[in-house]
């Protein structure tokens, strides 16, 4: 091939955190199938400072920035690269993938298939009768006869012609069999007794033996790709084969035990066929639609998660995920059973942290910029515990590139706390935006509206923007976040990854801030929610600032969610309140004058929010979108909500190959990218300074 060509130049290879990344100089070896570099290009003629075979790596592209990617060898060393630009790094990613299919196809095609191993139980009866006891020195491993069918002395396995997939396919449905044979064996074991079905050995029996069924199945799907390549001659310039996700569905395979039939294609439900009409890569309006809130109707929607029979049922589920997983793995792309779910999106989480709007209006009534930067605090620790269903550790859909959420809170005006100092200076501002904005001489309505607006910007990265206003107040918060999850043990970390700024317009001022940490603790037994890290909120204008720690639980003793942090003046570097408590409990505020404040956050009033109907949403939008996953986990349906969301991952996935293939660039509707972050298309800063300056100009 014209693409099989031996390439050479500089990259920044990545050593480790004392080193940090160096220039070297790589050379790619296709006739040999190796990735080999050296100090410089003069060296060259030496012997190579490292060397990657190619056969059976990965070549990734890699989500941090456009110039960075990775090769994993097979034999699990791992180079991290940097190319000068994204131009550069897909000429290397291209041609490394072509060297790398090359040689795996190669070693396929010389290598014969290595000896077959099977699994059987030992010959004592039924699984379901009371014989199947082990006694007391009886171990969990020795429970199970591990054979190895042996070939007859002297006779070479042949290698495998295509046409012998279905022979491979026949002896894969049995090995299915008997992997569903074995897991029912362990489940139906007594819960108590010398051998219980909760062994620590034959949980890890039932996680591995599911994770090699999945790791058969796609080594079957490359056999495929490479019969299918043999009947055509080769594979066009640029064609990869890369790992599929799992075949065998988490949530499908196993309903506490009994082993699931997937849907055929004739019986999927109406709401299926629905979605996979419009799953083709369609052509939606991108323009922004100007959402009005007396059309949004108050949420009657109350979606608690503390139902914890699923999780229990699901053990053997989470066990087989576990056993993909190593320490620290990125779980961007891992695709989480559904019964972990919650019944929302991630974009509708975001808006549940200002279930307390009241709070949000009230800072700007602050009388001092100290007191201004003192409600921002109290809004921002209460913000978290409505922004969570429930105490068990459940994880929002993951928004789909495109989707939104359109919201609104209103409140009486007699709800947001005022200040006496400012109230009149406030009252005065507010009546000229009103003659401003309001020259017919409408009655002032007796409520401020909070609206809301979310959007999935990006999916790989996956980021999320959010806006929210009050524009009787003068008031606005503009965030971005990426959510980087990892795997931790017995744990998962998620990072919120951005930063958000509310501004003050009545008072010229921006308070800059960023999340915490969380952390799904348990995963084996019962999830919690964790809060973890410290965050800072800043307001440059004033010079005061806020430092909040989120504290973990230590191994022994300490208390749960507990939360600390103080406000300061930095200039005299003056702390002028103190805060401590749990974020899900009880806070309290002590003041530099003395006085301590207490707010107890599960007795402060929630302001529903305002959602339109269905009806009225848009096909993009987060519960339009996800409602048929939402009915069926409601109906306690999993295997329906999994079909569901399959569908509207598939449609995500093959818009997002179209755009590749085509180089379309992905057009946001609401949010517009700003240096690093994002920013909402028309904010309140913008429209107010327009208008301050045409009523200058009619001045």
């Amino acid at each position: 091939s014209d693409h099989m060509e031996n390439i050479y130049g500089y990259l920044m290879k990545y050593t480790n955190l004392v080193t940090g990344w160096q220039y070297r100089f790589f050379v790619l070896n296709n006739d040999a199938g190796l990735l080999e570099y050296f100090v410089n290009e003069q060296s060259r003629h030496m012997k190579p400072r490292g060397t990657l075979q190619l056969a059976g790596a990965v070549i990734s592209p890699s989500d941090e920035d456009s110039h960075t990617f990775t090769v994993n060898a097979a034999s699990g060393e791992q180079y991290k690269l940097r190319a000068t630009d994204a131009k550069e790094r897909q000429h290397w990613v291209s041609r490394l993938q072509i060297c790398t299919q090359h040689h795996t196809e190669a070693i396929g095609k010389n290598n014969p298939p290595l000896k077959s191993r099977s699994f059987s139980l030992a010959s004592q009866g039924s699984a379901n009768s009371p014989g199947v006891q082990r006694r007391p020195s009886q171990t969990a491993v020795s429970f199970f006869n591990v054979g190895h069918h042996r070939l007859p002395t002297g006779k070479r396995v042949p290698i495998m012609q295509p046409d012998h997939l279905v022979d491979v396919r026949e002896m894969m449905s049995q090995a299915e069999g008997q992997q569903r044979d074995l897991i029912r064996s362990i489940e139906c074991l007594p819960a108590s007794g010398h051998l219980t079905s909760l062994d620590q050995d034959l949980l890890m029996l039932k996680a591995t033996s599911m994770a090699t069924m999945n790791c058969l199945n796609d080594c079957f799907h490359i056999l495929q790709l490479q019969h299918a390549s043999q009947q055509k001659g080769s594979l066009p310039a640029g064609t990869t084969i890369s790992w599929l996700e799992p075949k065998i569905s988490l949530a499908n395979h196993f309903k506490n035990g009994a082993a699931q039939n997937f849907p055929a294609e004739i019986n999927k439900p109406a709401s299926v066929r629905e979605e996979q009409s419009i799953a083709e890569p369609c052509q939606l309006t991108r323009e922004p639609e100007e959402i009005n809130p007396d059309e949004e109707l108050e949420d009657i929607c109350d979606d608690k998660e503390d139902d914890l029979g699923a999780v229990e049922e699901q053990r053997s589920v989470i066990l087989h995920l576990l056993s993909q997983l190593k320490l620290g793995m990125d779980l961007t792309r891992v695709v989480l059973p559904t019964f972990i779910l919650e019944k929302r999106s991630l974009l509708e989480m975001y808006a549940d942290f200002m279930s307390h709007p009241d709070l949000f209006v009230a800072i700007t009534n602050g009388g001092t910029a100290e007191e201004r930067m003192i409600r921002f605090v109290e809004y921002y620790l209460t913000s978290f515990h409505e922004g969570r269903k429930g105490a068990i550790a459940k994880k929002p859909y993951n928004p789909i590139i495109g989707e939104t959420f359109h919201c609104s809170w209103r409140m009486p005006k007699s709800d947001v706390a005022t200040d006496a100092a400012s109230s009149s200076s406030a009252h005065s501002l507010s009546e000229q935006v009103t003659l401003s904005e309001d020259p017919e001489g409408q009655a002032e309505p007796d409520h401020y509206t909070v609206k809301f607006v979310a959007e999935q910007v990006s999916h790989h990265p996956p980021v999320s923007g959010f806006y929210a206003e009050c524009v009787e107040r003068k008031m606005c918060v503009n965030a971005h976040v990426w959510t980087k999850s990892k795997f931790l043990g017995m744990s998962i970390g998620v990072t919120m990854v951005g930063e958000g700024v509310l501004h003050l317009l009545e008072h010229g001022e921006e308070y800059t801030f960023s999340l915490p940490c969380a952390y799904a603790r348990s995963i084996l037994t019962v999830p919690w929610v964790e809060l973890g890290g410290k965050v800072n909120i800043n307001c440059a204008k004033t010079g005061y600032s806020a430092s909040i720690n989120f504290h973990t639980k230590p191994f022994y003793g300490g208390k749960l969610h507990r939360v600390t942090g103080e406000v300061k003046q930095n200039m005299t570097n003056t702390v002028v309140c103190r805060v401590q408590g749990e974020w899900n409990s009880v806070l309290e505020f002590t003041y530099s004058n003395g006085e301590t404040k207490y707010v107890d956050l599960t007795k402060l009033s929630v302001t529903r929010k305002r959602v339109r109907p269905l009806e009225k949403q848009g096909p993009f939008e987060s519960r339009r979108l996800w409602q048929h996953v939402t009915e069926s986990l409601r109906d306690g349906d999993i295997d329906k909500a999994t079909e569901h969301k399959r569908v509207l991952e598939e449609r995500q996935r093959n818009e997002e190959r179209l755009r590749a293939e085509t180089e379309t660039p992905w057009c946001t509707k609401y949010f517009l990218k700003d240096g690093d972050g994002w920013v909402y298309h028309k904010p309140l800063w913008k429209t107010v300074s327009a208008a301050q300056t045409q009523q200058t100009d009619s001045n």
